[in-house]
This record gives C-alpha cells, structure tokens and sequence, in this order.
C-alpha cells in the first residue's frame, strides 16, 4: 500500500527536510528539472512523495489527500480549525524555528506588555475614532491570543508581505507576525511585546488522522521515527 509524503515544494525548509529523512534512512532526490516539483524516495518502500507549497500541506492532511507531511506548526494550527482532530504532530524535527509574536513601534515607550497595549488601544480610539490595526497573517492564533490577553479593542488587517513595514507605511499600528532573530523587526523600528509570543514554531513532521494509513505502512513510518510515532495533539 502507497504511503503518501507531502513535502515543501521550495525554500530551505526542503533541503532541511531531505536531509532529516536521510538521517532516517529514507533517500529523497528530486527528478526531473527545476520547474517540475516531483521527488522519488529510496529506503522505504511504497513511500510516494509529492510536492506542495508548505501553505497547502496542513489542508492536504486535514483532508485525508496525503498520509503525511512536513510544514510549519504554525500553519497546521492557523489553518485547521480543530486541527488536533484530523492531524497529529509526530515529530518536531529541530528546525524551521520560528516565533510569532506581536511587536510594536519602538517609540511607544509606554507599551511593554499587552495589558498595556489595551490601555492604549482606548485612548487611541478616543484619539482617532477607529481602534488599533494589528496587521498579520495569522488571523485566528491572533484573535485567540488577544482574546486570552483582554486586548479588545482592535481590528485585524491582512497582511501578505512585508508586514513588518505596516506601521512605518502607516497601514497598521501593531503586528503580528514570524521572526526568527528580530532583525527584520529592528530594522524596521518596531519592538517586542514582553509577553507578546503567540506562539513558538517548528518544522513539524504531521500525521493525516482521516488517511487510511494500513498496517504496513505504519510500520514504515514507526520505522522512519525510530520506533517513536506517537502523536502529540
């Protein structure tokens, strides 16, 4: 039986992830030239690879379309409402990292923590008429984060590229978005919140719980985790 394994179609999460799996005796080579996203795999058999941007892997397992896949933690649990129920995280697999967090301009030196950004959100509505615009990507981690922080009174902007810059441009007062260093952040005047990390992301290896996965096939992943395939929700 086909054992179906999602993989990001591009970027360093790719390279990082081929290398992993050959750590695990699993050889993955890609075929064919640049433009076509196509790999085999060598040292499991009936492991069928397939290509996808990272951003439509959480969707595929959720679906049942593919057994298992590699992404980022935080677009399984961004994109999936009740993730926990159609996907299980197998392995966190030691890179990828990332933090989402909220970061404000660098001038605004009477916000440290969240609790003082909703103080400054009623002012700010008393001083503009309309609440803080917190631009982002993750809609639903940040809605519920604010949420479990009493920040109330705000509204979301999308965002799709360089969110960092939104409050420089004046397209948003606040962000919520990934860094990994906080350069980018830096560079663009903007601080952390304190107590402003949603959430701290991983390249994660992910198990479909709507898939058929057979018997042989759970012995071939059992195989590729070491003997360690138990889920984490």
């Amino acid at each position: 039986m086909t054992l179906t394994l999602a993989l990001p179609s591009k970027g360093r999460i790719q390279a990082e992830t081929i290398a992993w799996f050959a750590g695990h005796g699993v050889e993955i080579a890609r075929t064919g030239d640049a433009r076509q996203y196509a790999a085999r795999a060598e040292g499991a058999a009936g492991l069928e690879i397939v290509m996808l941007p990272a951003g439509e892997i959480p969707g595929a397992l959720a679906e049942g379309r593919v057994d298992m896949g590699v992404t980022g933690e935080d677009l399984i649990r961004e994109r999936v409402p009740g993730w926990a129920d159609r996907i299980s995280i197998a392995r966190q697999l030691g890179f990828g990292h990332a933090d989402l967090v909220v970061a404000v301009p660098a001038f605004w030196i009477d916000v440290e923590r969240m609790a003082d950004l909703d103080a400054v959100a009623e002012a700010f509505r008393a001083r503009h008429g309309h609440g803080l615009r917190i631009a982002t990507k993750y809609h639903n981690l940040t809605r519920a984060f604010f949420q479990a922080k009493g920040v109330a009174d705000y509204r979301l902007i999308d965002s799709q590229g360089a969110t960092e810059a939104g409050p420089m441009n004046q397209s948003c007062e606040a962000i919520a978005d990934i860094t990994s260093s906080g350069e980018t952040l830096r560079a663009n005047h903007l601080k952390l919140v304190e107590d402003g990390l949603i959430l701290q992301s991983h390249a994660v290896l992910c198990l479909s719980k709507t898939a058929e996965i057979g018997a042989q096939s759970r012995e071939t992943i059992d195989r590729i985790l070491g003997g360690d395939a138990t889920p984490s929700g």
